[in-house]
């Protein structure tokens, strides 16, 4: 479900690589078990002590949480999680036997991307050979103006960039055409702010942190005093980066990451970057502008170069080296890349086995390659066919909610009428699948494989500029639990591996279907016209559609939400961020209205009576306990803390409480008394 745009609703934004070491001295055999397949609704998962008008997370999850501890090679478990490592075990299956006996070029190509990944003794033997020409190139850098060259050399020879991302974005203005853009990066720890809080925890974290780059430096050979040497470097040039980088909050409004300059203007910005020789190294010497997101980001960026010496600018890079590389590497950098980003930052105990790592990094690298052959074995036609009858079931609801809205005006409803029609949906995989001829895999060069498929990657990205957007390529790969809305393509996503239960099983009743897959479906749709979505208008362009009034009342709905969220403590002492968080909890409060509506009509249709129970549930209250039950978990106190700085969706207790407790259908289905938790006397309602 993402709910994030164009990115995952379980992942921590990109910002950790949780479960991808290699361990040489880990067994290399695959799982004991096979792998339960997950049920829609689990009567067993529910609580009957406690209150569902009090808490109705711990009534729809309480029995699940208690049964289903985070497994030590976790950092949270939940429903998605059951579902995620049943779709991991069939693409294992099918990885080994490519690696064992393929039958195609393709899988030849996978399987032997697989078989280097779980190669252990070939990683211990070459230990941090895969990087030493790389750090040979940063030894070798003799000049400040020439960062330019040597990123020139370490990009297109090793895939490894530094300070900053360069690639192919869509246009805000147009968005038809693809456009260079370039964007802050460069930071080791999860988000700007690890920098700059000042609290004990966030201190006690940089402190960790340190600690660990000196670490890592020992293991590249440094004496332990310039490995603390190096690793204070470091500390420093990426506490500067993080105060010239844009907040995630603010990162959510389009306008505040949109900058056109001209190549020009942008070398007027960072004076003592070369980036006519960048871009002849990208083959873009003929770019005569691009989008900068970040202009603050990229004059801290010129600040660095100017007054850090060249030693210090090496120490970031060769941190960054090892960093980027060191899951592929021997025993020692993969135990001590565990140890600060799994352990310490997200409370992992145990390593990820290791062909849980090898299977995700290969649907990763070459997920349309991996996905043409699990598609076909996991995903029928008929489920295809069942989901767009349910999407038209939901884009219905929807434009029936938007009629009915009494604080949009008519003028500003047409205009919404408008993007409803106009949303594109893609569902269980690409219609043209990716060609990865180009691509060498070979079976002895486990990071090579890395590095080759990261230029690709980049290459692939950076031949878009300057052509017109293909609207039907996907973000996500099909064996994938989790689904997504495009605001710049106005689409709806939702890969072939979330189409099962516990979110969609057709031999179960409407009810259930409609509170699992269906507050997905309604989800995305309402994406559209949450606080980013809003801004695009039916073509993807950020245009205001609508009258000042109109968007005040919106503003002044969202921001019951902002601070209604903000409340709700997942740790001791740490809240979620309302406002970052905004985007999502407006999607799980949409979709849940617009299902619960688009239900009704089914069973008016199917002339269910809505007294009728089903194992002892109403339809109504097998609606609710289907979608509460979908977001059931366990999660570290660490990963807690985490994603409610990094994640911009709410937790699974908070995803659900506050969705139900602002809808009274709700409290009508349990019975519930106004001003019961579950039943606030003044909820928040936007759609």
């Amino acid at each position: 479900m993402v709910f994030k745009y164009v990115a995952s609703l379980l992942a921590l934004s990109g910002t950790m690589c949780l479960g991808q070491s290699l361990v040489a001295t880990e067994s290399t055999a695959g799982p004991k078990l096979e792998p339960k397949k997950p049920v829609s609704l689990d009567l067993s998962a529910i609580d009957t002590t406690a209150d569902p008008c009090t808490d109705f997370y711990q009534y729809a999850c309480g029995n699940w949480k208690k049964n289903n501890p985070i497994p030590a090679d976790q950092t949270r478990w939940g429903r998605f999680n059951e579902l995620a490592e049943r779709n991991n075990y069939l693409l294992y299956n099918d990885l080994k036997a490519a690696a064992d006996n393929p039958k195609t070029p393709l899988q030849k190509k996978y399987g032997d991307y697989f078989a280097a990944c779980m190669n252990v003794d070939l990683a211990d033997k070459l230990g941090a050979k895969p990087i030493e020409p790389a750090l040979n190139a940063i030894a070798a850098w003799n000049d400040k103006k020439k960062l330019a060259s040597l990123m020139d050399k370490t990009e297109n020879s090793f895939a490894l960039g530094y300070f900053f991302n360069f690639g192919s974005g869509q246009d805000q203005k147009d968005s038809t055409q693809q456009i260079g853009d370039l964007d802050q990066a460069g930071l080791g720890l999860p988000d700007r702010d690890y920098y700059l809080n000042q609290d004990e925890r966030s201190k006690t974290i940089r402190t960790q942190y340190e600690a660990h780059v000196t670490k890592m430096f020992v293991l590249l050979g440094d004496t332990p005093e310039k490995a603390a040497e190096e690793a204070k470097n470091v500390l420093t040039i990426e506490t500067e980066l993080a105060q010239g980088s844009m907040s995630r909050v603010d990162r959510r409004t389009p306008a505040n990451v949109y900058h056109i300059m001209t190549i020009d203007q942008l070398q007027e910005l960072t004076p003592d970057f070369d980036w006519k020789v960048y871009m002849a190294a990208k083959k873009e010497s003929g770019l005569k502008s691009v989008n900068v997101s970040t202009p603050g980001f990229f004059k801290a960026f010129n600040e660095q170069l100017d007054k850090q010496d060249i030693n210090a600018l090496k120490s970031y890079m060769r941190w960054h080296t090892v960093h980027r590389f060191a899951p592929g590497l021997s025993e020692p950098f993969v135990q001590e890349n565990f140890n600060f980003y799994a352990a310490t930052l997200a409370g992992q105990k145990e390593q990820t086995p290791r062909w849980k790592r090898c299977t995700t990094l290969t649907d990763r690298a070459l997920g349309e390659a991996v996905g043409q052959d699990w598609v076909a074995r996991n995903f029928p036609p008929a489920a295809k066919d069942n989901m767009e009858k349910l999407v038209a079931a939901l884009e219905k609801a929807m434009n029936e909610d938007i009629k009915q809205l009494d604080w949009m005006s008519d003028e500003t409803k047409v205009e919404a009428k408008k993007k409803l029609d106009a949303f594109r949906q893609k569902i269980g995989y690409p219609d043209k699948w990716r060609d990865y001829s180009s691509l060498t895999i070979k079976r002895d060069d486990p990071v090579g494989n890395v590095m080759r498929v990261t230029e690709f990657n980049d290459h692939r990205s950076l031949a878009k500029i300057g052509k017109p957007v293909d609207e039907k390529e996907w973000g996500m790969t099909p064996p994938t639990v989790n689904a997504y809305y495009n605001p710049g393509m106005n689409d709806i996503n939702f890969p072939a591996g979330i189409l099962q239960p516990p979110f969609y099983d057709f031999k179960i009743d409407p009810a259930v279907n409609f509170g699992g897959i269906g507050v997905v479906i309604g989800h995305e749709m309402t994406h559209g016209f949450d606080d980013q979505g809003s801004q695009y208008d039916p073509q993807g362009n950020v245009r205001s559609w609508w009258t000042p009034e109109d968007k005040k009342k919106f503003d002044e709905r969202t921001g019951c939400e902002v601070k209604e969220y903000g409340s709700f403590e997942v740790a001791p002492g740490q809240t979620l961020n309302g406002k970052l968080t905004l985007g999502e909890n407006t999607a799980d409060n949409g979709g849940l209205h617009i299902a619960f509506a688009a239900l009704q009509e089914v069973l008016a249709k199917q002339g269910v009576d809505p007294s009728t129970k089903i194992d002892g549930y109403t339809p109504a209250q097998r609606f609710f306990l289907g979608f509460g039950q979908v977001w059931c978990e366990n999660q570290t106190e660490q990963v807690a803390r985490l994603r409610a700085k990094t994640d911009p969706h709410s937790s699974g207790q908070w995803r659900t409480n506050g969705s139900v407790q602002n809808f009274e259908e709700f409290g009508k289905a349990f019975g519930c008394k106004v001003g019961q938790p579950m039943m606030p006397a003044n909820a928040c309602r936007v759609w």
